[in-house]
């Protein structure tokens, strides 16, 4: 059982202890604000810290926090009571250290010290909040394929912020993701801290498979596992019955499975991960979500590498989903974390091959056979088309190859029959394919990097919907031509390529998907290493 992390044993006094220490500045505010030892303290210490040090500068070194009234009393409360409550956010308590400041805060006995306790809550307060409304890592740092861009806020501006704030508290609340899905997330964070310090969800289940008419104690463990996790009711049947069997479908629909109603055994696989590894993903989730620039109104597009999905998002509601195919899981394959802006769609594509293909794949085939991969179109640098057969390939190289490569718009077109962009450096975009068997295999990481779409026909139909009368119409008719057509979008859809292994639905359980690129793993342990725990229910 998960022991209570000193920050949460603290918040069991820190309160009286705010209180104390808040009486002691208030008191000693009145006395020694006026001398200028207050105001050099504040100088001296902000002058380490180039934001802190340019807002104290025009503010004439006034105080945000050890100033006389009210409001000053609050705001020092509702900063320390924020700071003793980070773990509801999967922060570590270390990183703020208020034990620390509320000993500070209580020890003042001069102006100098007050100076002192005014820098030492304002570098808290920065912190926090930078951790909270973007993040404390750094996601490139971890893997250089979370090309992320991180939005920071300005930290004068931070400061600023708050001091016109009428409501210290109700900012200091406000500084975390307002979305739905952090809510959620935070949410089943504290049910999972409370399952796990009661024992998690008991036994695992002791074979590789089991299925209708199944009997015995596997199936007894089975029920018992399904009942924790609240995918059957209260059952004491010892048999794989129809409960049983709709309580696996649901599950398996919660985890991105086969749903045919038997535990084979990647099913029993993920049945017996622990409540403790799926608190990692949730707490993880949730620092990816600080990550995430995201408006609540409007049109988007959300594609979860993990769940194998793209979907389009209007006002914070689903309208469209479909299956997608992801990068493969080998080093110059897997599909990249960014955000960007679709601009237009492009029917009846040509394939313009990645240089990377057609040296390391095309290449090799070249030099054995001149006539290899037919389809495609040899071009030179002057646009010209090259005779494959006036050309010995045997001298070029990766580096050397001097053509282009690309395929003519078709039903054999490896981008299929359209493409939808959204301009970035790292040549990522959604299509079509002819290869439509890999969309009934449940994991579906096969790609160059790229997102492969199952229903891309109504993808477009849906995109358009917005600028079209009849957008299927519309469509078509362009398809029909066979000719490359481009169709800008009127308004540009913000296009979010996450990597979510824990993430929510407006109704049902949470949704875990495996770790397929193994991302969320090291985003963990740079979480730990930063002194994020597992810590125990506090109720």
């Amino acid at each position: 059982m998960l022991q209570p992390s000193r920050a949460s044993r603290f918040k069991r006094c820190v309160f009286s202890s705010v209180t104390a220490a808040v009486l002691v500045v208030s008191l000693l505010t009145t006395e020694t604000q006026a001398f200028p030892a207050f105001k050099q303290a504040v100088a001296e210490t902000a002058a380490r810290d180039d934001a802190i040090a340019a807002y104290y500068r025009g503010a004439d070194f006034d105080p945000i926090w050890t100033g006389q009234g009210e409001i000053f009393v609050q705001r020092r409360k509702a900063l320390i009571n924020a700071l003793s409550r980070v773990e509801d956010h999967a922060l570590p308590a270390a990183r703020y250290d208020v034990d620390r400041l509320v000993a500070q805060m209580a020890s003042a006995r001069s102006a100098r010290d007050l100076g002192l306790v005014e820098v030492a809550l304002s570098k808290a307060y920065l912190r926090y909040a930078r951790d909270l409304t973007s993040g404390m890592l750094v996601p490139s740092r971890i893997d250089d394929e979370i090309v992320r861009e991180i939005t920071r806020r300005d930290r004068t501006e931070l400061l600023q912020s708050f001091i016109v704030a009428e409501d210290a508290k109700g900012f200091l609340r406000g500084l975390a993701p307002q979305t739905p899905e952090y809510t959620r997330l935070m949410k089943e964070k504290l049910l999972l801290q409370r399952l796990v310090s009661e024992g998690g969800w008991g036994e695992s289940v002791p074979v590789a498979k089991l299925e209708p008419g199944d009997k015995g104690r596997s199936v007894i463990a089975l029920r018992d596992r399904l009942m924790r996790m609240g995918f059957m009711e209260r059952s004491a049947t010892a048999s794989y019955d129809s409960d049983v069997e709709n309580a696996v479908r649901a599950f398996q629909t919660a985890h991105g499975l086969e749903i045919d109603g038997v535990a084979g055994k990647g099913t029993i696989s993920e049945i017996n991960v622990s409540a403790e590894t799926r608190l990692k993903s949730i707490m993880v989730a949730m620092e990816r979500e600080r990550w995430l620039d995201r408006e609540t109104e409007g049109r988007e597009i959300l594609v979860n590498l993990t769940d194998f999905s793209a979907k389009i998002i209007d006002d914070g509601k689903l309208t469209f989903r479909t299956r997608s195919v992801v990068g493969k899981n080998q080093s110059d394959r897997r599909s990249p974390e960014f955000s960007d802006t679709m601009e237009h769609m492009v029917i009846n594509p040509t394939w313009n091959v990645p240089r990377s293909i057609a040296t390391k794949e095309y290449l090799p085939l070249l030099k054995q056979n001149p006539n290899a991969v037919s389809y495609l179109r040899l071009v030179n640098g002057r646009g010209q088309t090259v005779d494959r057969s006036a050309v010995d390939f045997s001298q070029f190289t990766t580096r050397n190859f001097p053509f282009d490569m690309k395929q003519a718009p078709g039903n054999r077109n490896a981008l299929g029959l359209v493409k939808f962009m959204f301009p970035n450096r790292h040549n990522i975009y959604l299509h079509d394919t002819p290869q439509k068997a890999l969309f009934k295999r449940e994991v579906r990481a096969y790609s160059h990097g790229c997102i492969r779409l199952q229903q891309p026909f109504e993808f477009a139909y849906e995109l358009l919907s917005k600028q079209e009368d009849n957008p299927k119409g519309f469509f078509q008719s362009r398809l029909k031509t066979g000719r490359e057509t481009h169709v800008n979008l009127e308004q540009n859809i913000p296009v979010h390529i996450i990597y979510r292994t824990a993430y929510t639905e407006a109704k049902g359980p949470v949704q875990y998907r495996r770790d397929v690129y193994g991302r969320d793993a090291k985003i963990w342990e740079a979480m730990a290493n930063e002194g994020v725990a597992l810590t125990s229910y506090q109720g």
